[in-house]
């Protein structure tokens, strides 16, 4: 089989496979989030440019974006050495398969690839894609300087849909802890009843309710926390209710609702 890696990034069977993937909708179920992104580059009515941190697909490829803070900048409530290996390390290995995994569906759509196959190049865009995009999501959801509670529009979800935010922290927290094995606790935005929910998302995409827009989410896989807390997920949990960017998630919210 002939190189397709300079085909890749250029033609345009390239754009037209993610098109018709909705970037893996049927088998990541993130397109929603990917949509989120870019509408919430939209701030108080003003149109602003994508932050580099936000940039997670560029010339045809995922790509690993910087983070906007230093790796150190969450101690001591998420550790240094843990941000170092979480997102040089385990994020990169995600685009990694993201993009391998679309490689070869451009190959399989151009005639050239085992469409026997398929299945399993579509559960591997699955599960590295959906790990891209919560991770993305992840580092933007959390600054040195969070923590407290939401306010405006965001705050008067939360109460209208939890009664009111210890009742949301509370049943976020729980669901987190919860998750059986690897996973992520989600806040969602629900557009049919047109309220937030609280979900699991067993591995990174398992558990998913299709149309639910992930708005805030923490990682629970293990190599999230296990250098500082080990076995206590509960003590990781509390610890980055500490850091979420409520201005981020209140920009997604705004994006999500619209």
């Amino acid at each position: 089989m002939k190189d397709t890696s300079d085909r890749f990034a250029t033609n345009p069977l390239r754009r037209d496979l993610l098109k018709k993937l909705g970037l893996g909708a049927a088998a990541m179920g993130t397109a929603p989030f990917i949509a989120s992104t870019a509408a919430a580059q939209s701030e108080d009515g003003e149109e602003r440019a994508p932050r580099e941190s936000e940039i997670g697909f560029r010339d045809g490829e995922f790509v690993l974006p910087p983070l906007d803070y230093d790796y150190d900048a969450l101690e001591p409530r998420i550790d240094v050495e843990t941000m170092r290996l979480h997102h040089s390390v385990h994020h990169q290995g995600y685009v990694n398969g993201a993009n391998n995994a679309l490689r070869k569906l451009d190959e399989i759509a151009s005639g050239e690839g085992d469409a026997g196959l398929v299945k399993h190049w579509t559960r591997e865009l699955a599960f590295h894609g959906s790990g891209h995009t919560m991770h993305l999501l992840f580092w933007n959801n959390m600054t040195p300087d969070g923590g407290g509670e939401p306010s405006g529009d965001l705050a008067d979800a939360v109460n209208e849909s939890f009664g009111e935010f210890a009742n949301f922290s509370r049943l976020f927290k729980a669901a987190s802890v919860a998750v059986e094995a690897s996973g992520w606790g989600i806040l969602g935005y629900e557009p049919v009843s047109r309220r937030l929910v609280v979900l699991q998302a067993e591995k990174h995409h398992d558990l998913t309710v299709h149309g639910v827009v992930p708005l805030l989410a923490i990682d629970v896989w293990e190599h999230a926390y296990y250098l500082r807390y080990q076995n206590r997920r509960g003590d990781y949990v509390d610890a980055f209710m500490n850091v979420i960017n409520w201005d981020d998630v209140a920009r997604r919210y705004r994006a999500a609702s619209g």
